[in-house]
């Protein structure tokens, strides 16, 4: 441990003289606090603390991504480049203790860079609130969907197989089925107009949701919706009458023991919106009830998107989740030194940057690149299924665990999603690629003895 420890810090040192590092902490350095002056977002304080928050954190992650790689890769290839290696494992070290010392040294390294940025983004998040002359119902707004950490009910999803296969018979007994087409893509288009259905809200009518096993909070929940509609009112808003409480109430009529929330709302359409529920509607049996009447004054149909609507409760401070952001960020730093050790294990400095360049940012639009294979043509999209795809699947998708899309709608970053992202990203994938520079580095040809 010690030989190992003794190679760490000469990484670090090395990684020091390099300047590398020391550029980019004074560049993180200024642009941080320029970041917290100069951004405004939708003008408002919540607007402004939603862009900050994810311009710095995608900033520091961004050039400490970048760091990380260079200075795993450098601090192997330029030992043996300019033949520093021969003074090192002709002692008695191993050389897997210098693949991990090297590898130790940038995780440290990485980790105080982190800490560091991470205490100033936290820091100039929290005060600026406190500098900004800012009316009393933004700050509210913002303590509600931004100071927090909130977890979601879905919406629980409609069953429609019994009545999407009902009418298909029906639409076959009549000779009604369009000729040349799939039976599969008959069930889907019809599976999708009955969902539709189970969405739409005509005049007067009532949408009705309920979740099971709501636990009682000490915190208001909130609604959070968003309007589609069959014609565009002349004002782009419509009224909505919103309920909820125990559902047994809404279903059956029973008495209820808790207050049942009723209020009209006007909201323009095809944009989120929130609105406050007390906490108290939740009944003891946690089966909440969520309504919505599409009222006269409309006299247009009201639809809910897919994704149109959830209840939020507080789950967790924004401090606690703002810690485990950067635990993820934390997680894609030893990813990628890892694999900057890898490829410095085999290659040369350029080709080594390279190849992680490509493999950093394939990772980082992984989600991109696969749903871009099904608008393929059939023969390509097959080829690229059963190969490339299958390659990038194996990368650790950056995007689906970028914390920015958790802290700035103030979304639950959940300790069982961060164990699955430290299994995935560290424990399997940045292992096994520790151990394949291992075995690589051990077997290399450092120098070729001539006589």
């Amino acid at each position: 441990m010690h030989s190992i420890w003794a190679v760490a810090i000469n990484t670090i040192k090395q990684a020091l003289r390099i300047k590398v590092a020391v550029v980019f902490t004074i560049l993180l350095i200024v642009l941080l606090p320029v970041l917290g002056i100069t951004t405004t977002g939708d003008e408002t304080l919540k607007g402004r603390l939603q862009t900050f928050v994810s311009y710095a954190l995608s900033l520091t992650s961004f050039l400490l991504c970048l760091l990380t790689i260079i200075i795993s890769i450098y601090s192997v290839t330029s030992d043996i480049e300019q033949k520093q290696i021969y003074t090192v494992i002709t002692k008695p070290i191993r050389r897997f203790q210098l693949i991990l010392g090297k590898l130790f040294g940038v995780i440290v390294l990485n980790t105080i860079l982190l800490c560091l940025f991470s205490a100033i983004i936290y820091t100039i998040t929290i005060y600026m609130p406190k500098f900004i002359n800012v009316p009393e119902y933004e700050l509210i707004e913002a303590n509600n969907e931004f100071f927090t950490a909130r977890a979601s009910l879905n919406v629980p999803e409609v069953d429609v197989t019994r009545e999407v296969t009902d009418r298909y018979k029906e639409l076959d007994r009549r000779g009604e089925l369009p000729a040349n087409v799939p039976r599969e893509e008959i069930i889907t288009q019809l599976t999708q107009q009955a969902q539709l259905a189970k969405r739409a809200a005509g005049v007067g009518q009532v949408l009705l949701w309920d979740f099971d096993n709501v636990e009682s909070l000490a915190e208001n929940i909130f609604i959070k919706f968003k309007y589609d509609v069959s014609v565009s009112p002349p004002d782009s808003q419509v009224y909505g009458r919103w309920f909820a409480g125990d559902y047994q109430y809404f279903k059956y009529g029973t008495q209820s023991k808790t207050p049942i929330y009723d209020e009209m709302h006007k909201h323009s359409v095809r944009d989120f919106h929130e609105i406050e529920i007390p906490a108290e509607v939740v009944p003891e049996h946690g089966h909440l009830a969520v309504a919505f009447m599409n009222v006269p004054l409309n006299n247009v149909a009201i639809i809910f998107p897919p994704d149109g609507l959830e209840v939020l409760y507080k789950a967790d401070s924004f401090g606690n989740n703002f810690i485990r952001a950067v635990l993820l960020i934390l997680f894609r730093l030893i990813f990628l030194a890892c694999l900057g050790i890898l490829a410095a294990s085999f290659l040369s400095f350029p080709v080594a940057i390279l190849f992680c360049f490509v493999i950093f940012f394939t990772a980082s639009f992984s989600g991109f690149v696969i749903e871009s294979f099904g608008f393929l043509g059939e023969n390509i999209g097959t080829i690229y299924s059963y190969s490339l795809k299958w390659l990038i699947q194996l990368l650790p998708q950056f995007d689906k665990f970028n914390p920015t899309k958790f802290l700035v709608p103030a979304r639950l970053i959940s300790w069982s999603f961060l164990a699955k992202c430290a299994v995935l990203m560290v424990c399997i994938k940045a292992f096994l690629i520790l151990i394949l520079s291992l075995i690589i580095f051990s077997y290399r040809e450092i120098a070729r003895i001539t006589v």
